[in-house]
């Protein structure tokens, strides 16, 4: 006799995995493991045809989604194979827009996220700064300044060459890239109301303020000093976008 456990069990319609799917997933997994590089091509679509054992449509269905995801180039008649291409924070930066339209990704994550990242990158920073990176960011703030008597978007970009130079000087390209991404993604979903809001001008004076003294706390090599600047700017500047209930991870971040 079956047990009641079994009885309620249920599966779910198993989904056939398509061949071009499993070319994608090779092609990749070679990637991954340092067998293809950027730069390398693959075999002409014939050889890749041959290798595979499928149909040719098969295979352009394979290299069109590699395509769509910028892992490879394909030019139409290209005697050679399609070229692999550098990574690029595109399609990461598309599939977490995504994500966060569709509601599995919140503002509050997003904005949270941004906030640890952005401040273990001002930490390093402030150890690892040259003077010639300290005056970089020092530039920034010129036009950052300027900016605010043009509009929101000069502003804004800005802003976003401040936080770029700061990234480069943590010498970590994981930090760049997340930041890079998660920064796009959350400007997209609110920037439009932060250029029309009432106060738009009194946040951008606020923040960069804030974006002078984090540069102040990274000249005296204060990392703590520097981050916790940063992450309290990052609230004042994006909380009041976040509902009331879903602000307390942010809190939580600059409450020492």
């Amino acid at each position: 006799m079956a047990s009641g456990s079994q009885r309620g069990l249920q599966f779910e319609p198993v989904q056939p995995v398509r061949a071009y799917q499993r070319i994608v997933e090779q092609i990749e997994e070679a990637l991954a493991r340092g067998d293809l590089a950027p730069g390398q091509r693959l075999p002409s679509e014939r050889d890749l045809v041959s290798q595979f054992a499928v149909s040719r449509s098969t295979v352009r269905e394979a290299l069109r989604v590699l395509e769509s995801n910028g892992v490879v180039r394909s030019r139409p008649g290209d005697p050679n194979g399609p070229e692999i291409l550098p990574f690029s924070p595109g399609p990461l930066r598309k599939q977490m827009t995504r994500l966060a339209r569709v509601d599995e990704l919140t503002l509050s994550e997003l904005i949270a996220f941004r906030m640890i990242m952005d401040g273990a990158a001002i930490q390093l920073a402030s150890r690892l700064r040259t003077p010639e990176q300290l005056a970089e960011m020092e530039q920034t703030l010129v036009e950052m300044r300027a900016a605010i008597d043009v509009d929101f978007t000069a502003f804004s970009e800005a802003d976003v060459a401040f936080h770029e130079a700061v990234a480069r000087v943590s010498r970590n390209s994981l930090i760049q890239t997340c930041n890079e991404v998660v920064r796009g993604v959350v400007l997209g979903l609110i920037s439009d109301k932060i250029a029309h809001a009432a106060n738009s001008r009194a946040l951008m004076l606020e923040s960069l303020q804030h974006h002078a003294e984090v540069v102040e706390a990274i000249r005296a090599g204060d990392g703590h000093a520097a981050a916790r600047i940063a992450r309290q700017n990052l609230y004042d500047y994006y909380a009041s976008y976040v509902p009331a209930p879903d602000r307390d991870p942010l809190r939580a971040l600059i409450e020492d």
